[in-house]
């Protein structure tokens, strides 16, 4: 993974894309202590990333939805 400072991702941000495109991961560092703030990674990883596991039902059990089905995490949560 890159990583870069605030100014120099911004300064060369169609490089950095470039980069994300490739499939590459860029981090995003800010301030005195370069803390890393964010982190910028392919559309696809993100998409896969997203799908919720059952936990201590894995192997156990299969959930499936409808097309149509939506809920926010917040509604799953607090219903």
């Amino acid at each position: 993974m890159k990583i870069l400072p605030l100014a120099e991702a911004k300064n060369h941000f169609s490089a950095v894309l470039k980069d994300v495109e490739l499939g590459n991961e860029v981090a995003i560092c800010y301030g005195k202590k370069k803390e890393t703030i964010a982190v910028i990674i392919p559309y696809e990883q993100w998409k896969k990333s997203k799908k919720r596991e059952l936990g201590t039902l894995k192997h156990r059990a299969k959930v499936t939805f409808s097309k149509d089905f939506s809920i926010s995490t917040e509604e799953f949560i607090n219903p």
